[in-house]
C-alpha cells in the first residue's frame, strides 16, 4: 500500500500527469548509475510522449536536413515555439545537454530528474554571468562528447514572431571551435505555448548546414543563425 501522504498527492494528479509523476520518481533511482544509462532511461519519457502525441492527437513529425549533421557533437541553436522541441531534439542529438533557467532545477521531482541529465543551468538575471556559465560548462559538455542545445531566443515565441537572438551560443562556438547547427521547426502551429490542445498534423523540423566558427566573430555567427532560421520559418509555416 502507498503511504497516506503519497496516496493523497496522487489523488490530485490524473492521467498523463500521474504517469509523469511516477516517471520522475523512477528517474531518481538512476542516480547511482553512469551518465549514459541515466540519459537513456530518463529520455524514454520523451520518446513515450512523442509516440503518445501521434496515437492520441494525430501529431507526427518529419526531419529534414539530417545529412547536415556533423560526425562530432556541436552546438545546436534552435527556434523555440513549443514544449514539443524540447522532447524531439532528444531523439536527434544524442546525448545532449541543454541550456535552461536554473529555476527549473528547483521543481520537486521534475527538476531533480532534470539535474541527473547534466543540463547547463543559468542565472538569467545576469546576462554576463549567463554567458560565462554557458561558455565554461558548454566547453566541458562538448569535451565529454555531448551536444549542447541552446534556444537563442531564451523563451517560447508565438508562430510568426521573432524573439531577440542572444549571442551566448555564438560565444561558445568561438571559444570552443565547435560547429553551430541551426534548427528550424513549426511546432508552435500545432502545439502553442501555454496551450493544452494540440492540432493534428505533421510538424516539420529542418536542420541547417553547420556553421564553422573559425575566423568569425560571435556577432557574425549569431546573425547567420538568425537569418537562416527565420528564412526557413517562412518556408515551413502552414499558416
Amino acid at each position: 500500500m502507498l503511504p497516506d501522504c503519497l496516496h493523497r498527492l496522487l489523488s490530485t494528479v490524473r492521467g498523463h500527469d500521474r504517469l509523469h509523476f511516477f516517471w520522475a520518481i523512477l528517474s531518481l533511482f538512476t542516480f547511482p548509475f553512469p551518465y549514459r544509462f541515466r540519459y537513456w532511461f530518463i529520455t524514454q519519457w520523451c520518446n513515450f510522449n512523442l509516440w503518445w502525441l501521434k496515437v492520441t492527437c494525430g501529431l507526427d513529425y518529419r526531419v529534414e536536413g539530417g545529412e547536415h549533421l556533423p560526425n562530432e557533437p556541436g552546438i545546436v541553436m534552435c527556434k523555440h515555439q513549443s514544449t514539443w522541441e524540447t522532447m524531439a531534439l532528444e531523439q536527434i542529438f544524442v546525448p545532449q545537454s541543454w541550456v535552461l533557467k536554473r529555476e527549473l532545477m528547483r521543481i520537486p521531482l521534475f527538476g531533480w530528474a532534470l539535474a541527473l541529465l547534466d543540463p547547463i543551468p543559468i542565472d538569467r538575471s545576469s546576462h554576463s554571468e549567463a554567458v560565462r556559465q554557458i561558455v565554461q560548462r558548454g566547453k566541458e559538455r562538448l569535451n565529454q562528447g555531448r551536444w549542447v542545445v541552446i534556444f537563442p531566443e531564451g523563451t517560447r515565441v508565438a508562430p510568426g514572431e521573432r524573439g531577440h537572438y542572444h549571442p551566448a551560443g555564438a560565444f561558445l562556438a568561438t571559444r570552443s571551435g565547435a560547429k553551430v547547427i541551426p534548427v528550424a521547426h513549426n511546432a508552435g502551429e500545432f502545439w502553442g505555448r501555454r496551450q493544452f490542445v494540440k492540432r493534428p498534423g505533421t510538424i516539420t523540423l529542418r536542420i541547417g548546414p553547420p556553421i564553422d566558427a573559425n575566423g568569425k566573430k560571435p556577432k557574425e555567427i549569431n546573425h547567420l543563425v538568425e537569418e537562416w532560421i527565420e528564412s526557413q520559418m517562412k518556408e515551413i509555416s502552414t499558416l
